[in-house]
C-alpha cells in the first residue's frame, strides 16, 4: 500500500518512478531499526568460575570482567540468560550485562530472601522478601522498590 501511495505520489510530483523506489529505499535504509517480538538476543554473556573470582566473558565486545568473592561470600545461585547474568551471594547480587561496563552490585537486606527470578535476554527481575529488583542488561543499571507486605 505504502509503495502505491507513493508511485501516485510521485507520478502527481513529476518524478519519475525511478527516482521515488530509489528515495524510498534510501529512506528506509536509513530508518532507525526496530526489535520485535520475535527478534533472537544472540549468546554474548559467559561465566567462568575461578576460586576468588567470577569471570564475566562478553563475547560482543571482547572485554572480560572479574567479580571478587569476598572472604565468608557464597554464591547461592546464578541465573544467566543471552545478554545478562545475575549471581546470587550471601552478601549481595550482582549483574553483568551487555553493556560494556563489568559488574554492578546491591547489597542484600539482612534476612531478605529470594522469592523468584526470571532472566530473559537483556533482563532481569528478582523478587525478594523486601524487595522487586530489575537488572538492565543494556545500561548495566539495577532498580528497586519495596514490597507491600500486609
Amino acid at each position: 500500500m505504502r509503495l502505491i501511495n507513493t508511485a501516485c505520489w510521485a507520478a502527481f510530483r513529476g518524478i519519475s518512478l525511478r527516482k521515488s523506489f530509489t528515495a524510498l529505499l534510501i529512506l528506509s535504509l536509513a530508518s532507525p531499526v526496530t526489535v520485535t517480538a520475535d527478534e533472537v538476543v544472540a549468546k554474548t554473556i559467559f561465566l567462568v568460575d575461578e576460586s576468588d573470582r567470577i569471570v564475566a566473558a562478553n563475547t560482543a565486545t571482547g572485554q572480560f570482567f572479574s567479580l571478587p568473592i569476598r572472604a565468608k561470600e557464597k554464591i547461592q545461585q546464578r541465573y544467566v540468560a543471552n545478554g545478562v547474568a545475575v549471581l546470587v551471594t550471601n552478601q549481595r547480587f550482582a549483574g553483568v550485562g551487555s553493556y560494556p561496563s563489568g559488574w554492578s552490585s546491591l547489597r542484600r537486606i539482612a534476612n531478605e530472601k529470594v522469592v523468584s527470578a526470571e532472566v530473559v535476554d537483556r533482563s532481569a527481575l528478582l523478587v525478594t522478601s523486601d524487595r522487586i529488583l530489575t537488572f538492565n542488561g543494556d545500561n548495566g543499571s539495577w532498580a528497586e522498590t519495596r514490597r507491600g507486605l500486609q
